[in-house]
């Protein structure tokens, strides 16, 4: 499975690995792999391992505040200072 995930700038990037980040109540760091993009979650998109060193291996957004469009195999979605398209292939 391949995923990508771009900014309405440009900036992102595409690889197997789609993982979601955030805070649980006690502060500590969870993780959930192969995740779609949701609110409260920051989602990195790239490669498990590195590619080069001329290249970034992943991006990651900060938090998601809104999703704006979803399907099962995309999603639209706001962070606090970016728009971003999310596919899965």
């Amino acid at each position: 499975m391949s995923y990508s995930l771009y900014s309405t700038d440009g900036r992102g990037d595409s690889g197997s690995v789609s993982c979601v980040y955030w805070l649980d109540e006690a502060g500590t760091l969870q993780t959930e792999h192969n995740a779609k993009p949701r609110v409260g979650v920051s989602i990195r998109v790239g490669s498990m391992t590195g590619r080069s060193y001329s290249n970034q291996d992943w991006w990651q957004t900060s938090l998601i505040t809104e999703i704006l469009e979803e399907t099962e195999e995309t999603a639209k979605f706001k962070t606090g200072n970016s728009t971003y398209t999310w596919e899965r292939r």
